[in-house]
């Protein structure tokens, strides 16, 4: 009789069980081979000499035979496969690029849990136009930009509600202007505080990502836990391990200037599944879509990432190992983090997290923006006074964007709660708990007083005598060593900034005094000590003015996707049809 074995080769019967199969087809099976009696002629060794027969029936060695092997193989699998799943392991924690968090001076502390014990995360996405190897170049096109200073052309904050019911994302358009913090790099490089107005995709090319997230805390106060960077190859990996990305344009689209300029996309109307460099050039596609400005590919970016969160969650399945690997493989190759980040465990506990969220409560939103009238900044943008503040202040308080709620309330932060942060560090602006035990007496704290009660506009005049009132209060308190500056500032809202991390639990202490929320407290490189700089919020009596309530959904500016609306299409901007 003959079989084929594994590797399809046509083999006879005895060949496969090899030496001692033979003794087992004439000996072991009456009436067989050497004679009916069933007796078993000795087998010799190389000398000769005949080996001693095992004890035990025939039928019963050979079955103990095949049993020991196994045993081996299998060991010899499991331990292989143990072995090579371990260093796979190892391997894809090696592949984990990492970069710091937060390079700039002000520091939250991280995301603190509510009244029931949960945390929000806050995630800022940071699309990198990096080209600085030759797949990069191949994508990114540009010639006379190889090689350059990287621009962060995608900002993208991800918020995870405290009890995970709900997501929101900001985005903040490429073309906003700001201020740009001081950025220290861990190799000491200090970028000072920029003294205009800086195009924020800049930030990145002030040591790195780390100073894109400081840009963000600056402006909106929100502590960001974690940051993920993307280059070109990593978008171009990422849409072919999920298998392409359903996205839709109104009409024939090519994005091509007459001089040559655009993203090269081309799309026939309707839906379409993109993937590799497509889906690059869908994110890239400024001129084409909407009015070809940067906020129409802000737009574009909402609707793939909504249609991307759709896709993963039909592939990314434990009982699809080989989509779930390729996914996770692409992934790892393809993005910069935090150090919070840097091992395998703690991206998938991540991924579980976000995965809780249905597509259905996922917001997409733009920080609302106007055009900048200041000379020389046409075309550019910058936050909408209110509107952006009110977008802002819903993820610092977890309050959803999609107007649902969420399945528990947030404990924020508001005038008149004490200076306290459950999780920050000491020498962080805002205060640890031991903030009192560590602080000098109040009677010890030196503390100077700054009118800035015209708000940052100018829009109001001054109050006059401001800042000795507000120092009086301070001496009424126990504080000994207060002086009014004569000097005056610009702030919308009060705070308190102080110089060094050995003056952090005294700051803290100020702002408890005088009834300051946590997020009030600074870090400067602007301020020799501690200063209260009374501000627009607090013109008149002892305490701030309590704000107004909370916005309860995302105002209409900020021009809101949610996550299930599979219908959304693109408008196509005149002249850009095919």
């Amino acid at each position: 009789m003959t079989k084929k074995d594994p590797r399809g080769i046509r083999v006879t019967h005895s060949s496969v069980r090899g030496e001692g199969a033979t003794a087992q087809a004439d000996g072991d099976i009456p009436g067989g081979g050497a004679g009916a009696s069933g007796t078993v002629p000795p087998q010799r060794d190389g000398s000769g000499r005949a080996r001693k027969a095992a004890a035990g029936p025939p039928g019963r060695r050979g079955r103990r035979r095949v049993l020991r092997w196994m045993s081996a193989v299998l060991s010899l699998l499991i331990l292989g496969t143990a072995a090579a799943g371990y260093l796979y392991y190892r391997h894809l924690n090696g592949s984990i690029q990492t970069d710091a968090l937060n390079l700039g001076d002000n520091k939250l502390g991280g995301s603190k849990p509510n009244a029931f014990g949960q945390t929000p995360l806050n995630i800022l996405l940071i699309g990198s136009d990096a080209r600085d190897d030759a797949e990069n170049q191949a994508l990114g096109g540009a010639t006379d930009t190889f090689d350059g200073p990287p621009l962060a052309d995608v900002q993208m904050l991800l918020h995870l509600s405290a009890d995970r019911s709900n997501m929101s994302v900001v985005s903040m358009p490429r073309d906003t202007m700001l201020m740009m913090p001081k950025c220290t790099e861990p190799g000491g490089k200090v970028h000072p505080a920029s003294k205009g107005l800086v195009q924020t995709n800049e930030s990145i090319q002030r040591g790195g990502p780390g100073c894109t997230v400081a840009a963000w805390t600056e402006l909106t106060k929100i502590p960001i836990d974690h940051f993920m960077m993307i280059d070109f190859k990593g978008v171009v990996k990422m849409a072919d391990a999920i298998g392409g990305v359903p996205v839709c344009v109104e009409q024939n689209v090519h994005s091509r200037t007459r001089d040559g300029k655009g993203s090269g996309l081309k799309l026939p109307k309707g839906t379409s599944v993109i993937q590799g460099e497509t889906a690059l050039q869908w994110l890239r596609t400024r001129y084409g879509f909407e009015d070809g400005t940067d906020i129409g590919r802000t737009h574009a970016q909402h609707q793939y990432m909504n249609s991307m969160a759709r896709e993963f969650r039909k592939n990314a399945k434990l009982s699809n190992p080989v989509k779930l690997n390729s996914l996770a493989q692409a992934a790892i190759e393809a993005m910069v983090v935090d150090t919070g980040l840097n091992k395998i465990d703690k991206l998938f506990d991540l991924s579980m997290e976000l995965k809780k969220v249905p597509p259905g409560r996922i917001t997409m939103t733009t920080m609302p923006w106007i055009y900048s009238t200041k000379p020389g900044l046409d075309g550019r943008v910058e936050p909408k006074p209110g509107e952006a503040e009110d977008l802002f202040r819903m993820v610092r308080e977890d309050i959803a964007l999609d107007g649902q709620g969420s399945g528990t309330p947030a404990a924020s932060a508001t005038p008149g709660t004490p200076a306290a942060s459950p999780s920050a560090p000491a020498g962080q602006p805002s205060a640890a708990p031991t903030a009192a035990a560590t602080a000098a007496p109040p009677s010890r704290i030196a503390v100077t007083v700054r009118n800035s009660t015209g708000g940052k506009d100018g829009s109001e005049a001054l109050v006059k005598g401001r800042a000795s009132e507000v120092a009086a209060l301070l001496g009424g308190k126990g504080f000994g060593k207060v002086v009014a500056d004569t000097r005056t500032g610009a702030e919308d809202t009060s705070v308190i900034r102080f110089a060094t991390d050995a003056q952090a639990a005294d700051a803290a202490v100020v702002a408890t005094a005088l009834g300051l929320p946590a997020t009030s407290v600074q870090k400067s490189d602007q301020v020799a000590g501690i200063v209260v700089f009374v501000g627009k919020d607090w013109r008149t009596g002892g305490s701030p003015a309590a704000p107004p309530p909370a916005p309860t959904k995302a105002p209409d500016s900020a021009h809101a996707l949610n996550g299930d609306n599979d219908q959304a299409c693109m408008a196509i901007q005149p002249g850009f049809t095919w």
